[in-house]
């Protein structure tokens, strides 16, 4: 298997060094087919996302299709203006000359995508790959079977597997893909397969982008509208049945509104979700492993569960605190535990002293409080007042810091992560100054002088 994969990827260098995939009015084509083949495998793709995670048509076309097609637009729209070259100033010691820089494609790239949104965790960095130039080696998750396939055939029917070809496969076949012919690796999901990706790629100096996950913190202050922050935080919460690494982790509630806000947020839930349209588990595996997180704590809406289909209400838990075996994992799952506290100042020490969150939600009305959260906390993202809110906008770059993730994508950030940065400069034949050559007798009073001049 692994000396198939390496003859496969020598075949893409090949083709990369071509320079076909350089051409703006190639990759433009390719992301315009792109659109067509997606738009023309709606249903397909929306069967799968059913089959795979019980998803309705509604969470499945927005979170997935729809989301992945505003990115196609956006590059097509904007691919001519990102790759052109920008000026930058160039110091007197290298005039006459010029500097500029300009972006390059990496060559060919690893994409490997997690089954919590099979399709558009695989498709969105797909796109800013093609936009940068590049050719692609995709890796759907085997968890989320039906999109996999579904992943194989749309593309290996439709491009060339020297560009972009996908490979199924558990483990051992991303190890397998993992060598000296990959020059970026995109990895989504858990951190601690994350760790392992970056090991990996260590050993060949190969860069990388790693979106993970951890606990994100969601506060919610005295100084609320009740109804919209209860709103807000059950829609991003059991969106997709919480299986969603920007998902609020756990609640920080602070005591003034605890009775008012947790009776508001049940009494959105029983509004919001039936058990007919809600997002079901992926698996046996994580359905015992969110089951187990349950077992006796205190729950006051939710807890059904149901092995036969892989269901699990939206759950609330109360009663806990910092030291619950709930804190101890990112629970990525319908259970929303709801933490009491009365110091802003002591939770944000509290949260200092946690692994960086990939977001971190704060809801209040006081503008101090909104930049003391986002001058005095360090998180992949800080969104005020909203949840997964902060993942509409194309213009926001998009990642982790710390144990939540390095890198950035979405929109132009995408480009940005799959192309190398190159710096260029031209310098002419004349004017070259000898003073800058040994032998070095520049006495070192005149040299501080010139150096000011120079640079």
């Amino acid at each position: 298997m692994k000396n198939s994969f390496i003859s496969l990827q020598m075949q893409q260098k090949k083709y990369f060094h071509s320079g076909r995939t350089k051409s703006i009015e190639f990759r433009i084509s390719m992301l315009k087919k792109l659109k067509e083949i997606i738009e023309e495998n709606e249903q397909d793709i929306l069967r799968a996302l059913s089959n795979d995670l019980h998803k309705s048509i509604t969470e499945s076309y927005t979170s997935e299709i729809s989301y992945v097609l505003k990115e196609i637009r956006f590059f097509i729209k904007y691919l001519n203006k990102l790759r052109k070259k920008e000026r930058v100033r160039t110091p007197f010691i290298n005039k006459p000359g010029k500097s500029y820089y300009q972006y390059e494609p990496y060559g060919t790239v690893l994409i490997i995508s997690p089954w919590n949104y099979p399709f558009a965790l695989l498709f969105s960095p797909l796109i800013g790959a093609i936009a940068a130039g590049n050719c692609i080696i995709a890796k759907p998750s085997e968890i989320s079977k039906h999109t996999s396939n579904l992943i194989y055939r749309i593309l290996s029917d439709n491009f060339d597997k020297e560009y972009i070809t996908v490979v199924e496969g558990d483990a051992e076949s991303v190890h397998s893909l993992i060598n000296d012919h990959i020059d970026y690796i995109f990895f989504t999901g858990s951190t601690s397969i994350g760790k392992i990706i970056m090991k990996s790629a260590a050993e060949y100096l190969i860069p990388v982008t790693l979106e993970l996950g951890g606990k994100n913190p969601c506060i919610v202050d005295s100084d609320v509208n009740i109804e919209v922050a209860a709103r807000r935080i059950a829609w991003g919460k059991f969106f997709n049945a919480g299986q969603t690494c920007v998902a609020p982790d756990y609640v920080l509630l602070h005591r003034d509104i605890k009775d008012k806000f947790v009776e508001q947020l049940i009494t959105t839930i029983k509004h919001f979700y039936t058990e007919k349209d809600f997002t079901h588990i992926v698996n046996d595996f994580h359905f015992d492993r969110l089951t187990k997180l349950m077992a006796e704590e205190k729950i006051i809406e939710g807890g059904i569960c149901k092995k036969e289909n892989l269901y699990i209400s939206p759950t609330i838990i109360t009663d806990i605190d910092h030291n619950s075996k709930l804190m101890n994992e990112e629970i990525f799952g319908p259970i929303l535990p709801i933490i009491i506290y009365e110091d802003l100042e002591q939770e944000i020490v509290k949260l200092n002293e946690s692994p960086k969150p990939l977001v971190l939600y704060y809801f209040s009305n006081d503008k101090f409080k909104h930049d003391k959260i986002i001058n005095m906390t360090s998180s992949g993202s800080v969104c005020i007042n909203g949840t997964i809110h902060i993942l509409l906008s194309t213009e926001l770059p998009f990642g982790g810091v710390g144990e939540s993730g390095m890198g950035r994508y979405h929109g132009i950030s995408s480009f940005e992560t799959f192309s190398n940065k190159k710096s260029i400069l031209k310098k002419s034949f004349w004017g070259d100054l000898k003073a800058v050559y040994p032998p070095y007798d520049t006495p070192l009073k005149i040299l501080k002088k010139a150096i000011k001049f120079l640079y």
